[in-house]
């Protein structure tokens, strides 16, 4: 089976807004760009995985993603999210892909062996696989078999909107509560629980900003 990745990413300035308390807007800008290349790297390394693209208003992102090796689509604004990975999806399925996997930028954990289990798990012609948020509200991986199957609904409560959407268009709906992938960093308190499960699991994670083992206490 070959797929297709869809990464959406905000503009770096305006990323980890929720972590202003801990981090300065230039920490915030460089983790959030060294969030990005973690992931591409990673997702360009999975056997199953042909191309990427990267969808975004952030020239600096685009031009970023198109030197480690990915595609990019330009969103013509912050409401049209949704409509933009649509119109990736469309462009991915004249070039014969059996399927889109969409995830976002700020998966610190995301590896391989995860993304390789979750693109396997579509294993019938119409199938969709759905690892949620640790909250179980967010939407952090979905696999789509075919591209197009339905429309996306990314955004507040997206783990249910698209839970509702796939079962509209087929049986084949797999929820997939991998850990790694499911961890995202928005929250000093969701730091606190990477910092805590990379210790726990003896784990090589994306650097923390230099300060930020202090201010939580590390």
């Amino acid at each position: 089976m070959s797929v297709w990745a869809i990464i959406p990413v905000k503009p770096l300035g305006r990323a980890k807004s929720r972590l202003a308390p801990v981090l300065t807007p230039e920490q915030r800008f460089a983790f959030a760009e060294a969030l990005l290349r973690n992931t591409l790297l990673k997702v360009l390394d999975v056997p199953e995985v042909v191309g990427c693209l990267v969808v975004s208003r952030d020239n600096y992102v685009l031009s970023l993603s198109r030197d480690l090796g990915a595609y990019t689509v330009l969103e013509s604004s912050a409401q049209e999210l949704n409509g933009a990975l649509l119109r990736a999806t469309k462009v991915i399925s004249a070039w014969n892909t059996d399927g889109v996997v969409i995830l976002p930028a700020d998966i610190p954990l995301i590896n391989v062996d995860d993304l390789t289990y979750v693109i396997g798990a579509t294993r019938q012609p119409q199938s969709v696989v759905i690892v949620p948020d640790r909250q179980r509200q967010g939407t952090n991986t979905l696999v789509v078999r075919p591209p197009g199957l339905f429309h996306y609904d990314f955004g507040l409560n997206s783990f249910d909107k698209h839970l509702a959407l796939a079962q509209q268009v087929t049986q084949n709906v797999i929820i997939c509560e991998r850990p790694a992938l499911m961890l995202d960093l928005d929250t000093p308190d969701d730091l606190q629980g990477y910092l805590n499960h990379v210790k726990q699991h003896h784990l090589q994670g994306v650097p923390l900003p230099t300060n930020l083992n202090a201010i939580l206490g590390e």
